[in-house]
């Protein structure tokens, strides 16, 4: 498969729809970046990198942490995360407390927010006497992504701490239920220096290749699921990962994938490779405008998909 020819005439197709919609200005820090950036990388189990655009810029990867995240806590849990957290879509804003509230502080999957910081208290659990729950995730992530300088930024950090009220009611909702172990203010900071992980697509695209390869980091050998946890795991981002359009991506794009408000998506077309497109300018449920058509005619015109 020429995945360069492929990545070179997606982007030169987008180039007009690049900036569609709007940066996610409720955190001040990304409502900085321009709406024109556009990169996309696929890295195959050889490690060979295909990209074009820029797809070596670092940007806030955001919700895609929660993917890296619900991995590490499965790592060390394996099913009992799930007596905290569904897996179910939810079909509603990822960021809504509605069903909460009717579903007494379970949240509904682990890539909406109340999920997120349900996985981040259990990673707080495992790691506070060792450097902490945000340190540990970084760690992990380098592993994946064979990196070891990638790291958070502290400006996004610290603006995302300041206007965390809504996910600051979920954490204190979920706490009321029992559903929250530890300190809220100590589960919100790390939850928020996991969102602030700085990426590029090339870097997103490799650390994302372990569940393509049903488990295994292809450059070290190293099994971080099983094959069967990593099937599990893909068929979430399937249902759960692009928020409540989960079904319209699925039904376009074809590919297990997770999104983020930063405007980066990654993907996986299992045996194959790990993809990342970014293109900060989201449409209406956070996912990527210009990326989500990217992704969608990257299956299209390679006639890759999980279908």
């Amino acid at each position: 498969m020429d995945y360069q020819r492929i990545l070179d005439r997606v982007h030169a197709a987008v180039k007009p729809i690049i900036g569609t919609g709007n940066v996610a200005s409720y955190i001040p820090e990304l409502a900085k970046v321009s709406p024109a950036h556009f990169g996309i990388a696929i890295v195959d189990l050889e490690g060979q990198v295909y990209r074009t655009g820029d797809a070596e810029v670092p940007f806030s990867i955001q919700s895609i942490s929660k993917l890296f995240g619900l991995t590490l806590a499965f790592h060390l849990e394996g099913d009992s995360v799930w007596t905290r957290v569904g897996r179910e879509p939810s079909g509603t804003p990822f960021n809504s407390l509605v069903q909460l509230e009717q579903e007494r502080g379970r949240p509904r999957n682990p890539f909406i927010n109340a999920g997120a910081l349900v996985v981040t208290d259990i990673l707080f659990t495992h790691y506070a006497a060792r450097g902490g729950a945000e340190n540990a995730l970084i760690k992990f992530i380098r592993k994946l992504a064979d990196r070891p300088d990638i790291g958070f930024d502290r400006a996004v950090a610290e603006s995302e701490r300041r206007t965390s009220h809504r996910n600051a009611a979920m954490a204190n909702f979920m706490k009321s239920f029992g559903n929250l172990n530890n300190d809220v203010n100590d589960v919100l900071e790390a939850y928020c220096r996991h969102c602030a992980i700085e990426m590029s697509c090339v870097d997103l695209a490799r650390a994302v290749t372990f569940l393509a390869n049903h488990g295994v980091v292809p450059w070290s050998r190293e099994e971080v699921l099983d094959k069967s946890s990593a099937k599990r795991i893909s068929a979430l981002m399937l249902t759960c990962g692009t928020y409540d359009a989960a079904g319209d991506f699925a039904y376009r794009v074809g590919l297990p994938a997770k999104s983020g408000v930063g405007g980066g998506i990654v993907a996986l077309m299992p045996g194959e490779c790990g993809i990342c497109v970014w293109s900060p300018a989201l449409e209406a449920s956070g996912n990527s405008y210009a990326g989500s058509i990217a992704l969608e005619m990257l299956t299209s015109l390679s006639g890759r998909s999980i279908f």
